[in-house]
């Protein structure tokens, strides 16, 4: 860790005072919810919502009226100011001293929503151990890596249009497939899971305009758990020569607690150790990684563990490279890691690498397993340890519908 690791921060909501609360007063991160009325900007204490909309209308905090939104984006684009002036009066209305009155929501009764209108979805392909391993299964060890992979993050542009909220059940894809006699028209076989970390865009860049990596890591507002599902045969007969398209393109689930920058900002950490040095527009003067405790689940069984800084290209640097070309950015683009991934199968974040293309099972409650069938449940999870809290993202689950005719 490169911060000053300040300890709990005890908080008049009792249940953000235990060592095992994703949501102590060190984290308050933003979501939208609903519970009678409709959806409105909260942000996450212990096991309770605290109704911003509400406490904008009661004058406790200022935020001009952009609580009220069923999206974070209005409030996101008033600047790193306005959210490090929020942050401060959430903690202090939060505090054992703060008002006994705040309009608190119980978490259990809520329902949870997409917490930004995205703008723009894109994914990256960020970990080395990922990049090899999947590589390795189709090109060999000795061609594994592509030859620009350690000179930039690559990437695709997704679809902003399916990202869904955690909770929401994921149709298996339909589309073509290769076969013994060419392509076939099918339900995908081979449907799978990614363990991703997506960063918010906090900021917008001009058409034409270019930015260096510290510039866009003040332009990421937060982080959330993301799993970009994938329909790996699909995906196999589409991606050349121009990469994943619908194979990709079906559902990608996002959990529903933004975890701000400043949040993550006493685990900062370096990342995986370069072979080369980065081009000018990709080198960063401080780590640009966290430490954060992640991992997967199937069925209610941790399928893997991982570290987030084991990653070879942070996001700030995935931003930068983004806009190199002078691609905009907007307030509210989602930005995947790509699947984290570490060095030995129990720390592989999708089922391709786990089961090496489906030619090793693995065991999942009890039953040999290699790729997602309907009714399985996905879960993700991630918290980063401090001393005598964490600051965790809540979960970020979905289930595998079967296809639609």
């Amino acid at each position: 860790m490169t911060g000053a690791e300040p300890g709990l921060m005890p908080s008049q909501v009792l249940s953000a005072n235990r060592p095992d609360c994703d949501f102590p007063l060190n984290n308050l991160p933003y979501g939208v919810f609903s519970d009678d009325r409709g959806p409105r900007c909260g942000v996450a204490i212990g096991d309770r919502i605290l109704d911003l909309a509400a406490c904008e209308a009661q004058g406790l905090l200022d935020a001009g009226g952009t609580f009220a939104a069923p999206r974070m984006n209005d409030f996101i684009a008033r600047g790193p100011d306005a959210w490090a002036a929020a942050r401060a009066r959430l903690t202090a209305l939060l505090s054992p001293d703060g008002p006994r009155d705040l309009p608190l929501v119980a978490m259990a009764g809520a329902r949870l929503h997409l917490p930004i209108r995205v703008e723009g979805f894109t994914d990256f392909y960020a970990s080395r151990h990922h990049a090899f391993n999947v590589g390795c299964l189709f090109r060999g060890p000795d061609n594994a890596l592509p030859p620009q992979w350690d000179h930039m993050p690559i990437g695709y542009n997704g679809r902003a249009s399916s990202v869904v909220v955690s909770g929401t059940p994921v149709h298996r894809p339909m589309g073509q497939v290769a076969g013994p006699a060419g392509p076939e028209w099918t339900a995908s076989r081979r449907l799978d899971l990614e363990l991703e970390l997506g960063a918010i865009v906090g900021a917008a860049t001009a058409l034409g305009t270019r930015i260096t990596v510290d510039q866009a890591e003040d332009m990421i507002f937060g982080h959330v758990l993301l799993n970009d599902w994938s329909a790996r045969d699909i995906q196999a007969w589409e991606y050349q020569p121009l990469g994943p398209f619908q194979g990709k393109a079906f559902a990608t689930t996002i959990s529903p607690w933004i975890v701000t920058r400043a949040a993550l900002e006493p685990f900062r950490r370096v990342g995986a150790a370069r072979t080369v040095d980065p081009m000018p527009h990709l080198r960063d003067s401080r780590p640009g990684f966290h430490d954060l405790a992640m991992g997967w689940t199937l069925n209610g069984q941790v399928m893997a563990r991982v570290n987030y800084a084991v990653m070879h290209w942070s996001q700030a640097q995935a931003l930068a490279h983004h806009a190199s070309s002078g691609c905009p950015m907007n307030v509210g683009d989602l930005l995947g890691s790509g699947t984290i991934s570490g060095p030995t199968p129990d720390q592989t974040g999708a089922l391709l690498e786990m089961t090496r293309n489906g030619q090793q099972p693995v065991t999942v409650n009890g039953q040999p397993r290699t790729f997602l069938q309907d009714g399985d449940e996905v879960g993700l999870f991630a918290h980063a340890q401090g001393a005598g809290y964490r600051v965790g993202f809540g979960p970020c689950t979905g289930r595998v519908m079967p296809a639609l005719p």
